[in-house]
Parts: C-alpha cells; structure tokens; sequence
C-alpha cells in the first residue's frame, strides 16, 4: 500500500442515521484509532479508521470540506462521495482542538495540490501532445482531464460543469452539516438532561441510603437500651422478690418456732407435774402409765415435728413455694399440738380427779 500515517488519535465515531439524517449511529463500541494518511501514488489525503476488519471511515480530504466542532468534545465534517456526515467523540477539549487543526492544514495541502495539479495542465506544451498524468487528479468529481489538442469550448465546457459540480458539492455539504448541527444539539441537550437527571437520582439514592443507615443505627442502639432496661427491671424484681419473700418468711417461720418452743416447755412442765404425783391405787398407776406412754409419744412426735420444722426452714430459705409448704406443715404441727394439747388438758383434768378421789 502506498499510504503512509500522518497522524493519528483515538476517538468514538459516529455516522448520521441515513434515513432520518437526524440521529447519530455509533459505527464503533469504544475508541478506534482515527489516522490521516497520504496517498503518494493517487496525491491524496485521506481520513481511515479501521474498527476489527472492517473500515469504518474511509473519507477523501477536498479543499471544500469543512469540520465543524459542535460541542466542546465532538466535532463533524461531511463526506458528499460517501454521502454521510462522520462524527468524532473525544476524550478531551484539547484532543478536539487539536484534530481540528489537523484537518485544517491536510485540507490546505489537498488544494495547494490541486492548485499544482491545474498549473502543471495549463503548462503542457501543445507540441507534445502529452496527456496529463491521471497522478495529477485530486478530486474524484473534478472533470477529467483530456489531451491539450481540444478546443477551447471544450475546456470552457469543463470549466463551468466543475464549477457547477463545486457548487453542487458545497450545498450538499452545507445541508448535511446543518442537519448533522441539528442532530448533535439536539443529542447534546438529551445528553445534558439525561446526566442531570441521572446525577439528581444518584444524589437521591446516596441520600436514601444515608437516612437508612443512619435509622438502622438509630434501631439498634434503641434496641441495645431497651434490651438493658428490660434486664434491669428484671433484676430489681427478683431482687424485690427475694428480699419480700425472705423477711416474710423468715418472720413467720421465727414466729412459728418461738410458738412451737414455748408450747414444748409448757408440756414439759405439766410432764414433770404429772410425774411428780404419785396416787395410791393401781388405777391411778395404770393411768399414769398410759400418761408417761402418751407423754413418750408426745415426745416422739416433738422430736419429729422439730425435725419437721427445720425442714420447712430449709426449704422456705431455698424458694416461695417450699417456704408455702413449710408453713403448711408448721400450720399441720400447730394444729397437732393443739390436738395433743387438748387430750393433756383431759388427762390433767382426770388425774385432777382421780387424785381427788
């Protein structure tokens, strides 16, 4: 290939929608390399991207094209032979600037090579009947060159058909670069909008997300405190509990047993009083007998009931319910004693008797 790379610079390119000439088709995924060459052999200059295996530009620089920057990151220009508008998308304002200059000064050295091509046709010599070498066209649509032997109506034929050719070329331009205008303002406003809009709706979403975290930190420490509440309530009513509980009982149990003493030695007193007695008669001995026998097993059941009473101790110090059954049982013991009380009050009041008799 006799083309050789002038310049180079990576870009997005963009052709115009052909059928509406409004909307721009993304002819590549992500940044080509977009790269001005020099056609020694045709002396051309010429715009090339190559996307894959494909050619996705391939546009002849002429004197009459123009590229136009739309925004502050795209730039246009448009191709009458390929009949589309090509658009660039760069990176930055600076790589922008600097295609555009580019393309203006390999734009410059299409005409002045045009400009050459002209000069050396109007300087062939008639004599030599030497025809133009087909190096020398720099436009496809430029009127083809023809031996220096044809009249001059022929060569004013062709100077008015590329004038006109010019000027059909240059209004074309001009429309499809409006139309391209139109379109890239049209898509920049959309653009703007769509990042507004996509920007407030992050903003909205980071401030959501900020209020969720802040309330889901808000619950835990709520949930933490009144967790620690609810433990200290617990504990202040076991403690209360425990404490109630334990002076109640522990005043009645001190009742019960300072009652239970003094019965104990009330008997004891009586037993010593009935023993001391002693009648004459074998009647009085037998109920004596019985009396000591009762007395023996009175004794018994004390010993018993004592044993009862410092179990209900044990188990009024260790829970509310053993301290329940525990005064139960003091109540059984007390109405016992009363029974038993009641049956020594009857012996007394016999031996009373008998020692009367």
């Amino acid at each position: 290939m006799g083309e050789q790379p002038l310049f180079s610079m990576k870009a997005h390119v963009f052709q115009i929608d052909p059928d509406t000439k409004r909307n721009w088709i993304p002819a590549s995924k992500h940044a080509v390399t977009v790269s001005f060459f020099y056609d020694a052999g045709r002396s051309v200059y010429r715009i090339i991207s190559v996307g894959g295996t494909k050619a996705i530009i391939n546009s002849t620089i002429t004197p009459n094209m123009t590229f136009t920057k739309t925004s502050q990151k795209f730039g246009q220009w448009a191709d009458s032979r390929a009949n589309t508008v090509y658009g660039l998308g760069f990176a930055t304002e600076q790589q922008l600037q600097q295609f555009s200059e580019q393309f203006k000064e390999f734009k410059e050295a299409a005409r002045l090579v045009r400009d050459k091509s002209q000069e050396k046709f109007e300087l062939l010599s008639p004599g030599l009947n030497i025809s133009a070498p087909q190096a020398l066209s720099v436009d496809r649509q430029s009127p083809p060159l023809l031996g220096v032997n044809g009249s001059s109506e022929d060569k004013l034929f062709r100077s008015k058909s590329a004038d006109m050719e010019q000027c059909l070329e240059k209004e074309q331009m001009r429309k499809m670069l409006s139309e391209g205008s139109i379109c890239e303002r049209n898509s920049e406003a959309e653009l703007f909008s769509l990042r507004d809009s996509n920007a407030k709706l992050v903003a909205a979403l980071h401030e959501a997300n900020s209020s969720i975290e802040h309330w889901k930190t808000q619950l835990a420490e709520y949930q933490e405190e009144t967790d620690r509440l609810r433990e200290q309530v617990a504990e202040l009513e076991a403690q209360s509990r425990v404490s109630a509980s334990s002076e109640t009982g522990n005043e009645e149990l001190a009742q019960s047993v300072a009652e239970m003493e003094a019965l104990i030695k009330a008997k004891d007193e009586e037993i010593k009083t009935l023993r001391g007695k002693k009648p004459d008669f074998s009647e009085l001995e037998k109920e004596k007998e019985e009396a000591s026998q009762r007395m023996q097993d009175l004794e018994v059941k004390n010993s018993e009931l004592e044993k009862q009473v410092q179990t209900a101790e044990i188990a009024l110090a260790s829970s509310q319910d053993s301290q329940n059954r525990a005064q139960s049982a003091v109540q059984k013991v007390i109405e016992t004693l009363d029974v038993k009380i009641y049956d020594l009050s009857d012996l007394r009041q016999n031996l009373a008797k008998l020692l009367e008799d």
